[in-house]
């Protein structure tokens, strides 16, 4: 572990969810974390340096990255049913302001989280596995405006210099607890760590599935492990076996 004074300053927005809250306990012994809430405030959180903005207001949300090296983008509306009043004010502003507010704070680095859903239709028409390197092909406005931060990312990275890594994430669970998430459970430490890996990764840009090493994993995770040395620790195949589905 470094020193304190080497540790790298690391904004989690979006700290009251339940992948953020998990991140801001995991990670904040590696990194120094300041977390931003938006209408749910922990009574305790994990850490002092913490601020409640909407990310949909720039002045609100600008303050919070002066002083980072790096942001773990996580806020934003998280449901694929959501209408589009509900992702174009999280998911389009939203991630404007959090990225433009990067740009102007001189932040080298941002995490963006991306969803299994921007590749939806190829799940639907069972076109496995699923690489990221082919069309998008979203399954909801909830996954458009995930593919328009990625695109938003691919811009920040080639015009401004900034470095991007987009983590299309699968389903974040405790635990595996249906048959689903044979192949696309997200475990906790995994999780934290494709987030760090993708933090000290010296990539301009990417975009990677972020999924446990599941047996029966329809997303490929090639260039996970090569490119961010991602080494996942859980299999949700492993787990059931050992302890049944939601055991």
């Amino acid at each position: 572990m470094t020193t304190n004074q080497a540790r790298k300053r690391v904004l989690i927005t979006g700290a009251a969810g339940r992948i953020g809250a998990s991140l801001a306990e995991q990670l904040r012994d590696r990194y120094d974390l300041r977390l931003q809430y938006h209408r749910t405030v922990p009574d305790q959180p994990p850490v002092a340096d913490q601020l409640v903005a909407n990310i949909a207001d720039y002045d609100a949300i600008a303050p919070a990255l002066e002083g980072m090296d790096a942001v773990i983008h996580m806020a934003g509306e998280p449901s694929p049913s959501a209408p589009w009043e509900a992702v174009h004010e999280a998911n389009i502003v939203g991630c404007y302001n959090v990225f433009e507010a990067a740009r102007r704070a001189n932040v080298p680095k941002i995490i963006f989280a991306s969803t299994n859903h921007v590749m939806g239709m190829y799940d639907r028409d069972r076109q496995w596995p699923i690489y990221s390197s082919l069309p998008a092909r979203p399954d909801s406005l909830y996954g458009v405006s995930k593919g328009f931060g990625e695109l938003l990312g691919r811009h920040f990275s080639d015009q401004h210099g900034l470095s991007v890594i987009c983590l299309r994430i699968g389903w974040f669970l405790p635990k595996p607890n249906d048959d689903i998430a044979r192949f696309m459970w997200l475990s906790p430490r995994d999780c934290a760590q494709v987030c760090w890996r993708a933090i000290e990764a010296d990539l301009p840009f990417g975009i990677f599935y972020a999924i446990s090493a599941n047996g029966g994993r329809h997303w490929d995770i090639t260039d996970t492990i090569e490119k961010l040395g991602y080494r996942p620790e859980d299999d949700a195949e492993r787990y059931i076996a050992e302890h049944g589905v939601g055991g």
